[in-house]
């Protein structure tokens, strides 16, 4: 029997063959990694999203744990970072408590997270995306937005090829696997990549928006979270095909700028661009404790360490920050987050730290916390950050301490130098 000729663009993600047939495998290699789809040719906006990323970097190191449930967590009061495919067909899920997680899937091998290695891995992809278009607007760490209008006589591809293309040499050349959305608008683009991970290609086109979305839950909109979604339950709605048949001036009535957006999300109008993403906010590191600690001298070491972290990355990062944040989480995980703004921007771990300690003392009151964390914000260029102190004349000793540390770490690593307030004093998970 003669196949039918197909009437839907499509090619095979593995050999990238051109599907002149409707059949369910490639003609020419035999995978059933096809795509197929009426626009498939025309739609230029792409999310990607690096699978189970930090869990596929730890396999790619360790080829034993290939088949095995893997959790990047730790600590008995930490929660799961990210957990592997095969662990989480067990239940275990992004910030599960890790007590959970165990008990969902006691087999797991538990990694601890190693971000400097993440990080790497995630430049390495960004950089290859960026070898595709200059629109590239990273989310976080794994995930991005592209617009690759324009690209294809760059690449001699229609951006759904170059596409493939890339996943498959993210694949050969880091080691690790990419999911990819492709749409006409930022939105869909990111509903698409979650569709058929891990190794997904999806596509959603104008054409099928809003018949794609009606069935689905509010939750799928942005924004629409738990409590929210319960707010919009109360009041009799659960399905985006519900929200399609509301008027957005009543929407907005009831839901304010929001409104806006679930009227607008729900057919498919999502109007924003892929932009060179804006600077980072803020700067912060944080710890969970294997116990709750309520002593203030054993939090000072700890807020020391962290402290060290983030002047660490703001300046390799080449910014400051004029405001000092501290935050802390009870044991009975209610949150406190108080902040202070210096006079002039800092990069130094000993200002961000002075300045913490004034923040924790008024917390210590016997409360017993699980959590801490120190953060710097209103970022900045670091041409003004850290001025001489006339009145502390110790600060430019401390400074220049400092500095000299920070040549020593470059130099042999980390752990090389510690001060008095960190050494023996890392309580954290």
């Amino acid at each position: 029997m003669t196949p039918t000729l197909a009437k839907t663009p499509g090619f095979c993600r593995d050999c990238l063959a051109e599907q002149k047939a409707e059949t369910r495998r490639c003609a020419s290699c035999g995978s059933p990694r096809l795509v197929r789809h009426n626009e498939l040719y025309d739609l230029t906006l792409a999310h990607i999203d690096c699978d189970a990323f930090y869990a596929s970097v730890e396999k790619r190191d360790n080829p034993d744990l290939a088949d095995k449930p893997v959790i990047i967590g730790g600590g008995k009061r930490g929660v799961v970072s990210t957990a592997c495919y095969i662990a989480r067909i067990h239940g275990v899920r992004s910030a599960m408590p890790m007590f959970k997680a165990l008990e969902a899937c006691p087999q797991a091998v538990v990694i601890r997270p190693d971000m400097e290695k993440y990080v790497k891995v995630g430049r390495e992809v960004r950089a290859m995306m960026q070898e595709l278009t200059p629109l590239v607007q990273p989310l976080s760490i794994d995930e991005a937005f592209l617009e690759l209008g324009g690209t294809e006589r760059l690449h001699h591809d229609p951006p759904a090829r170059t596409l493939a293309k890339f996943a498959r040499r993210v694949e050969k050349e880091i080691g690790i696997s990419v999911s990819v959305g492709l749409s006409y608008c930022k939105f869909l683009a990111k509903v698409a990549s979650d569709l058929q991970k891990p190794r997904g290609f999806s596509v959603i086109g104008r054409e099928e928006a809003v018949a794609f979305l009606a069935p689905r839950s509010v939750t799928t909109i942005w924004g629409v979270g738990k409590a929210f979604a319960a707010t919009l339950e109360a009041d009799g709605i659960r399905t985006i095909s519900q929200l399609q048949g509301m008027d957005e001036t009543d929407l907005m009535r009831r839901y304010g700028v929001m409104g806006q957006r679930l009227s607008r999300l729900s057919r498919g109008i999502d109007d924003r661009d892929v932009h060179l993403n804006d600077a980072a906010k803020s700067v912060s590191a944080e710890t969970t404790f294997f116990d709750d600690i309520s002593r203030y001298d054993d939090l000072v070491p700890v807020l020391r360490n962290l402290s060290e972290k983030v002047a660490w990355r703001l300046k390799k990062g080449a910014i400051a920050g004029h405001t000092v944040v501290l935050k802390m989480k009870t044991a009975d995980f209610k949150s406190r987050t108080r902040n202070r703004k210096l006079e002039d921007p800092t990069q130094l771990a000993d200002r961000i730290f002075r300045t913490g300690i004034e923040l924790l003392q008024k917390e210590t009151d016997g409360t017993r916390f699980r959590l801490i964390g120190i953060g710097v914000t209103d970022l900045c260029d670091p041409g003004r950050a850290d001025p001489p102190d006339l009145i502390d004349v110790q600060s430019g000793r401390r400074a220049a301490a400092e500095a000299a540390m920070d040549k020593l770490r470059d130099k042999f690593g980390k752990g090389t130098v510690e001060t008095g307030y960190t050494f023996g004093g890392k309580r954290g998970q």
